[in-house]
């Protein structure tokens, strides 16, 4: 297992819970959306470590912090 994998895997299960503590909603749908990226960059990170996953990780925390406000 790599750092990466574990990084992404701890911000994946960290957004299911707040999105399962949000209303219904289109922010709660948003921030399962953000889950789901956080998943796949720890399955791609589990198997192969690459440095274009930053890329996608700052994306959705970008997202991330934009369902906050």
């Amino acid at each position: 297992m790599s750092d990466a994998y574990d990084y992404f895997r701890a911000h994946a299960v960290a957004a299911v819970r707040k999105a399962r503590a949000l209303p219904p909603g289109r922010t709660k749908q948003k921030q399962r959306t953000v889950a789901r990226v956080y998943h796949l960059l720890s399955r791609e990170a589990a198997l192969a470590p690459n440095i274009r996953h930053l890329d996608d990780f700052r994306a959705a925390r970008r997202l991330e912090r934009q369902i906050g406000r």
